[in-house]
């Protein structure tokens, strides 16, 4: 799958701008509601990306903010993709609103720096390991487990395609050698990681933090995403993972912390090239 504006992501640039331009021309929330009619929380909603203007109500605003004829257009096209369907929403019963949105803007990104301590990361999962971590969970029913599996192999189509997602996983050496599954299933992954990165070496690495490695500042996180976007009007933004919470950090300064301590734990890692062969290396032991 080639990386397109998926609705998800057209929504939240549609949202930023009209924020952006408001703040820039100091128009207070009131201005809109009295000039325009729209009631405080219809606004608000449409900042928030909980709703998406009407074709007659984006053209109001683009008159009352001043976008020119250019910017109209794109608000316009960002308006219509907003709208589209995107394949997240096929599984709402089993994703809450803020997977929804995390495999939406996967979908769109350039590129991901991905961290984990124990497990593959679910970019990279076979769908025998996938299985393996979610069979054992008492509150999830055989179809949901399917179902999950089937988003994450959805989201993998990302690794292939025109336009590739430029994946870098730093990942510890217990992700290696825990043996979800059983030894034959965790051969299998492993095995898998090696065929992925060569067949795709310019946009898939990972780099493998060894146990004799001194520090490391992600230890500890648990499960990291930072999704960075070719097109500069989208921020970074990150996702986290821990044992009973996950989430976005929207805030810079936790992002731009994040960032800087993923790149300094790339420090502690193998190389690329190591990394690989220490999974070759696993590998063997298994067989």
């Amino acid at each position: 799958m080639a990386s397109s504006k998926s609705s998800v992501v057209a929504g939240w640039e549609l949202a930023l701008r009209l924020r952006e331009r408001r703040e820039e021309l100091n128009i207070e929330v009131r201005t809109i509601t009295g000039e325009l009619g729209f009631s405080r929380n219809y606004w608000s909603a449409v900042e928030n990306e909980r709703k998406v203007l009407t074709d007659e109500n984006l053209v109001k605003i683009i008159e009352l903010f001043g976008f020119n004829s250019a910017e109209g257009r794109e608000l316009h096209d960002l308006s219509m993709a907003a709208r589209e369907h995107h394949w997240a929403a096929d599984y709402a019963e089993l994703l809450d609103s803020r997977l929804q949105r995390l495999y939406g803007i996967e979908d769109s990104a350039d590129s991901v720096r991905i961290y984990e301590s124990i497990l593959v990361p679910g970019l990279l999962q076979t769908p025998e390991y996938a299985h393996a971590i979610m069979a054992p969970a008492v509150v999830l029913r055989k179809v949901e487990v399917d179902q999950r599996i089937d988003v994450r192999q959805r989201r993998q189509e990302r690794l292939t395609g025109q336009k590739p997602l430029r994946l870098t996983a730093v990942i510890s050496e217990a992700v290696l050698r825990q043996q979800i599954g059983g030894p034959a299933v965790l051969h299998q992954q492993l095995t898998h990681l090696i065929e992925l990165t060569e067949a795709h070496p310019d946009t898939i690495e990972i780099r493998v933090v060894p146990f004799t490695a001194k520090s490391c500042g992600l230890f500890g996180s648990a499960t990291v995403y930072i999704y960075e976007f070719d097109n500069p009007r989208l921020p970074t933004t990150a996702w986290q993972e821990t044992v009973t919470t996950w989430g976005f950090i929207a805030d810079p300064s936790e992002i731009r912390n994040l960032s800087t301590t993923f790149d300094a734990a790339l420090t502690s890692t193998l190389s690329a090239s190591h990394s690989v062969e220490l999974i070759h290396r696993i590998r063997q032991e298994l067989a």
